[in-house]
């Protein structure tokens, strides 16, 4: 069963100082995607703070990665009251890449970007000049969350492969 419309959206984080950032509105299609440097774990703490505040209508934060950045974006989006996912890279290229696609870190990471490009079309996002890999598996990783929370029941049809 699909939420209602207008019920929030999803954030999802490639974490690292250099952090990949996608946001999906309640009817499961990509808004916007960038890569964001904090620079330091300083900055970005500080900075993590102001992405949720700015972000009102975010029900669903999805982290990739783990460690003590994850830990910084879980208290925040907790204190927050968001509902807080924390995946490998593993967990959305098994349900989104084929298995000779993800033979060896490079290889998925080529086949991200080429995926996270056909997602940016369906959703009619503005278009990258130049896709940055952590913002490529945020898009990853945010297509893995709406479907995992139910904003898709499934992929469309010119995502399926």
């Amino acid at each position: 069963m699909l939420p209602p419309p207008g019920m929030g959206s999803l954030l999802a984080v490639d974490l690292g100082l250099r952090t990949g950032l996608a946001l999906y509105g309640g009817d499961g299609r990509l808004q916007w995607y960038r890569s964001q440097n904090f620079g330091t774990a300083t900055r970005l703490r500080r900075g993590v703070h102001g992405v949720l505040r700015d972000l009102p209508e975010v029900r669903w934060l999805v982290l990739e990665g783990g460690g003590n950045l994850a830990e910084i974006w879980t208290r925040e989006g907790e204190r927050l009251g968001l509902t807080v996912l924390r995946i490998s890279a593993e967990t959305w290229r098994e349900r989104l890449l084929y298995a000779r696609e993800q033979r060896s870190g490079a290889q998925a990471k080529h086949h991200a970007g080429d995926f996270a490009r056909q997602v940016i079309d369906w959703s009619a996002a503005p278009r990258p000049t130049s896709l940055r890999h952590d913002a490529a598996e945020a898009i990853l990783t945010g297509l893995w969350g709406v479907l995992h929370v139910g904003l898709l029941e499934q992929l469309p049809p010119q995502l399926r492969r």
